[in-house]
């Protein structure tokens, strides 16, 4: 494999619609309200796939460092597991990708103001701490709040709050329904690694649910991320947002394979499918707000 295939895959781009999810839908927030602003929209989209990628990186390196991605592991490919790039050159990597979140963050304070450096820092430092640190939070249960936070509700208001100037309580309710469908992805990233997980002392809260639990956790998210979309309707969205109910047919197929029983090196392609439905779900969530 060549370097820059190597990179590619260490990219994860299958990933990234978690990050231009959320940025559509705090952008369709904006437009909803009149406030769109096409730099700061772009800037936070930059930010938001810089950060993605950093995590990606961090993720990829210090998983390594701990053990937790052996010759058994039965996700995608991991570069630096595979000796396809090396700790120092994934680090370098991962301060680039930081570094350009970093610099297009300065932007984003001179058009937001403090709030935006509060934000931006906590997000690049719980990318590190993620699986890396003393106390890395993905080894203790917190990825699945992290996920939320972070890509659904940072993300959503960071989005709308620098077009929009201000904080607006439809953008928080936006950020809701994102924050269910990019966890959803952790959660069958989770499923899939019980057995190794538990091996390597890596306590997830699929760990600690169980597959049973593990497969109502993910019904309950995306049936959650229905519920609030449609529930946006009653603080200032229009019925557009009924929109978001065509991606039920992205959803179907998903859905089926987690509550069917799938497991292992099977759920591989069911994550690549939920990413693809976050996506979708987002999308016309964001085209239903602009609507509005």
């Amino acid at each position: 494999m060549t370097k820059r295939a190597a990179w590619r895959l260490a990219v994860r781009v299958p990933t990234l619609p978690a990050a231009m999810a959320a940025v559509a839908v705090g952008t369709g927030a904006a437009i909803g309200r009149d406030a769109f602003e096409l730099l700061p929209a772009l800037a936070a989209l930059f930010g938001a796939l810089c950060l993605q990628i950093g995590a990606n990186f961090a993720n990829d390196v210090f998983d390594f460092r701990r053990g937790a991605d052996t010759p058994n592991r039965l996700g995608p490919p991991r570069v630096t597991q595979l000796g396809m790039l090396s700790q120092r050159e994934v680090f370098a990597g991962m301060w680039l990708a930081f570094g350009l979140a970093f610099a297009v963050g300065i932007y984003l304070v001179y058009v937001g103001g403090w709030p935006i450096v509060a934000v931006g820092l906590a997000s690049i430092l719980a990318a590190i701490v993620y699986t890396g640190g003393p106390w890395p939070i993905g080894y203790h249960a917190l990825g699945d709040l992290f996920t939320f936070v972070f890509f659904g509700l940072a993300a959503v208001a960071g989005t709308y709050y620098v077009q929009a100037g201000a904080t607006a309580r439809l953008a928080w309710v936006a950020a809701v329904p994102m924050g269910c469908t990019v966890t959803a992805i952790l959660v069958v990233n989770n499923l899939r690694d019980i057995p190794t997980d538990r091996l390597a002392g890596k306590t997830t809260l699929g760990v600690i649910m169980g597959e049973r639990g593990t497969r109502a956790w993910y019904v309950f998210l995306l049936a959650a991320a229905y519920a609030a979309a449609i529930g946006s309707w009653a603080f200032g969205a229009s019925p557009w947002v009924l929109l978001v109910l065509a991606s039920a047919w992205w959803a179907r197929v998903p859905v089926r394979a987690v509550t069917t029983g799938a497991r292992g090196p099977a759920l591989n392609p069911i994550l690549r499918a939920t990413a693809r439905f976050h996506l979708v779900f987002g999308l016309l969530f964001a085209l239903g707000l602009a609507l509005s």
